[in-house]
């Protein structure tokens, strides 16, 4: 997000692409909704012709039922195939879990050998001058771009979720309860999230920095952190 984006933020998954499409689909049709009331509220006014008459209008009536019904079968079924592709796992690269302590996030990567950290946010008298205020963290998330990953989110105390806009993901952090998702990051960057759960006086203070890099990137930071884990266990 940048100052003053009243729009939502540039995707970086093919999920958040479609969402900001069926977003834009829906926005068009109330668009069209509210032109034809705001045309018809503006000819009544204007209409000065009466008539003791009519007692009915069937066929006004007809269309007036039957037009909402099809219009809410347009925005249904783009909407429905959407959430069914976000729940689709796709034999997933890797695994994340991510569980959510009041009021940091610790996260472990299961197909490697004890490489996990916990992520606190960074302080403001510790802050670089080029990060974001109370967005940054000290441990960040690298994950691999172009690799279809799978999230386990689980929660230590209270409720939380583990909210990443640009990337279309927010799932819920349930204490004894893991609860999965998957998704796929298509460009190379910074991307950042919060908790989006009103889990106590703090929960605005957790927030979520994950660092997209390319897989030999990856791999080196893996290799990285599992030499240092070694020594820090021989001391």
């Amino acid at each position: 997000a940048t100052w003053l984006n009243l729009t939502l933020q540039d995707s970086a998954s093919p999920v958040m692409e479609q969402l900001i499409f069926f977003h834009d689909h829906a926005l068009m049709i109330m668009l069209m909704i509210i032109t034809a009331v705001f045309y018809t509220m503006i000819s009544i006014i204007q209409n000065k012709q009466t008539s003791r008459f009519i007692l009915e209008g069937q066929m006004i009536e007809t269309l007036w039922t039957i037009a909402p019904a099809i219009i809410l079968v347009f925005i249904a079924i783009p909407s429905l195939r959407l959430l069914y592709l976000m729940d689709e796992i796709h034999n997933p690269a890797m695994t994340l879990k991510t569980v959510g302590h009041q009021w940091y996030w610790s996260y472990e990567y299961s197909d490697f050998t004890k490489l996990e950290f916990d992520s606190y946010m960074v302080q403001q008298e510790d802050q670089p001058i080029d990060s974001f205020r109370l967005l940054d963290t000290d441990n960040r998330v690298v994950l691999p771009m172009n690799s279809p990953i799978r999230l386990i989110v689980t929660a230590a105390d209270v409720l939380h979720s583990w909210t990443v806009p640009s990337l279309g993901v927010k799932t819920d952090a349930t204490p004894g309860r893991l609860n999965q998702m998957s998704f796929s990051i298509n460009r190379p960057g910074l991307l950042y999230g919060q908790c989006s759960e009103i889990c106590g006086a703090n929960h605005s203070f957790m927030p979520i920095v994950i660092e997209s890099v390319s897989t030999n990137q990856f791999i080196n930071w893996v290799s990285k952190m599992s030499e240092s884990s070694d020594d820090w266990k021989q001391v």
